[in-house]
């Protein structure tokens, strides 16, 4: 049950707190100042007061809106900490009301969504057992789960919470199969924590097998053109199809928190469902989002706030159209890497070699979270936080030159490689012949530290194009040719519509 405090029926008057509001909850950190909000009877006076030992630290008055009920106090920038308690008292008349929230902490909150990849529980990943008992030394990491609810409309609140703000357990963490705690969630938090050594406050707001715009809301769907509702779904849609009805529910409520940044997994619903318009799609959310929150938390969130992602696994499937290589090219914004001109100040962690062909669950919900939540944490860390020279993301092609005399199309990478094995398929040129093309092998020939040869002898036409990993399942676990040296982070994939004189930019 959601942890909403009420004021006594008996009196009319609904005094309360957001229903995100509770014990044990993380409120943002410095330099922001945290938003606190309820409601109440309009034109009553409510003043917030935030103690700890006892002893007041800030006290802020407000009062409440007689449109819609709603008041809002934004805190003082606090340092990393605690705890406090949190005190709200609302005046109308002669009469009080008092509602208290205890043991709060303030550092970094992250908002954590998608489908059902980020909705795997810790229960249902590798060495759950020992994940599930490791929370001793993770006290500090708070985590909260929205329940699964649409609308049609856009609530100001959220309708309920399968898990209020809690101390991380065993219970809560591998509750059930897909119901709290987000694994992937979790596991970033703990990394960060690790890192920063300060409390995180973790939301989980997910729907498994849902498509990228039950997430949108109207003005980013209207945007990208997305055709109005009534368009036939694909067998990859099911969770919540209609538009905008999570953004409503489980998106929009939370608006006016001040947020450290997001965390998505999905793409999966879209293989097969306004896929060719994913690229402007997923952007478009980003924004939407970041302009929301930003206004909702009235400036506290930042106007560009952090949003890393998951790139999409591999999947074995028997009805697999191969589409799974372009959703994880739109992810990117057709760049092949983040950040980049139109996915500012976000960050990736490649998954395409996280396969898991033996998964209880399905070959398309690989069990290895704890390798895609280190990634995204050190994308993290990187955009973030701004921890220099911290490798965070696998080598891209630098330049793309066609020696054609000696049958090979050489590759300069902009960071050092470590090449693991050598494939014969998994690079592939687009070979051009009286105006047709096919697309072929490329072995690896030779390679150093910076540069790798692929042999195109195959080629009896013209080398047009390169494509690299642009299959739905191009390796197997942590088994892809190509990683950065130090990081363990594999090459992303990419596709080159242009050979000579290529460069990173270009990539596309």
């Amino acid at each position: 049950m959601p942890l909403i405090l009420w004021a006594s029926r008996s009196t009319g008057v609904d005094f309360r707190f957001a229903s995100y509001i509770g014990d044990y909850m993380v409120l943002q950190k410095e330099p922001a100042g945290a938003v606190i909000w309820g409601y109440g009877t309009p034109g009553a006076t409510v003043t917030v007061t935030v103690y700890q030992d006892k002893e007041t630290v800030m006290k802020k008055v407000t009062s409440v809106k007689a449109h819609s009920s709603i008041w809002m106090v934004v805190l003082d920038p606090m340092k990393p900490g605690g705890p406090f308690e949190v005190m709200a008292k609302q005046i109308t008349g002669r009469k009080n009301f008092t509602l208290r929230v205890c043991n709060v902490l303030f550092g970094d909150v992250w908002l954590c969504s998608g489908q059902s990849n980020m909705q795997m529980t810790v229960l249902q990943i590798f060495n759950a057992t020992r994940e599930m008992s490791d929370t001793a030394a993770y006290q500090s990491v708070r985590i909260l789960s929205a329940s699964l609810v649409q609308s049609k409309e856009e609530l100001e609140d959220l309708a309920g919470l399968d898990l209020p703000w809690s101390k991380p357990t065993s219970e809560n963490l591998g509750h059930g199969n897909f119901q709290y705690m987000s694994a992937v969630c979790w596991l970033f938090g703990r990394y960060l924590y690790d890192t920063l050594q300060y409390p995180i406050g973790l939301i989980s707001s997910i729907w498994g097998g849902s498509p990228i715009e039950a997430w949108s809301s109207g003005r980013s769907l209207k945007a990208c053109g997305v055709p109005k509702q009534g368009a036939p779904f694909s067998d990859s849609v099911l969770g919540p199809s209609e538009h905008s009805v999570l953004w409503n529910a489980m998106i929009h409520p939370l608006h006016n928190m001040t947020l450290k940044g997001v965390i998505w997994y999905q793409g999966e619903s879209n293989t097969n469902y306004n896929k060719d318009l994913y690229n402007c799609t997923f952007p478009a959310l980003i924004e939407d989002w970041r302009q929301t929150f930003h206004y909702g938390s009235q400036g506290q969130t930042e106007r560009f706030f952090p949003f890393g992602f998951v790139q999409l696994s591999s999947y074995l499937s028997k009805t697999s159209k191969n589409d799974f290589p372009q959703i994880r090219w739109h992810q990117t914004a057709d760049f092949g890497y983040v950040p980049n001109a139109r996915m500012p100040n976000t960050f990736m962690a490649v998954a395409m070699d996280l396969c898991d062909r033996n998964s209880p669950f399905g070959s398309i919900h690989p069990r290895d979270k704890q390798t895609v939540a280190y990634r995204l944490h050190l994308g993290a860390r990187a955009v973030a936080y701004g921890e220099k020279n911290l490798t965070f993301q696998g080598p891209l092609p630098e330049k793309i030159e066609l020696l054609v005399s000696e049958g090979l199309l050489n590759l300069t990478y902009y960071q050092k490689i470590q090449v693991q094995r050598q494939d014969n398929k998994i690079f592939e040129i687009s070979c051009c012949t009286d105006h047709q093309c096919k697309w072929l092998p490329a072995p690896m020939s030779t390679f150093s530290t910076w540069t790798l040869a692929l042999n195109i002898n195959s080629c009896l036409g013209t080398v047009v194009a390169l494509r690299y990993a642009w299959t739905t399942w191009p390796c197997e676990y942590k088994q892809c040719p190509i990683y950065h040296p130090s990081s363990t982070l594999p090459a992303p994939p990419f596709i080159a519509n242009k050979i000579s004189g290529h460069h990173r930019k270009d990539v596309k």
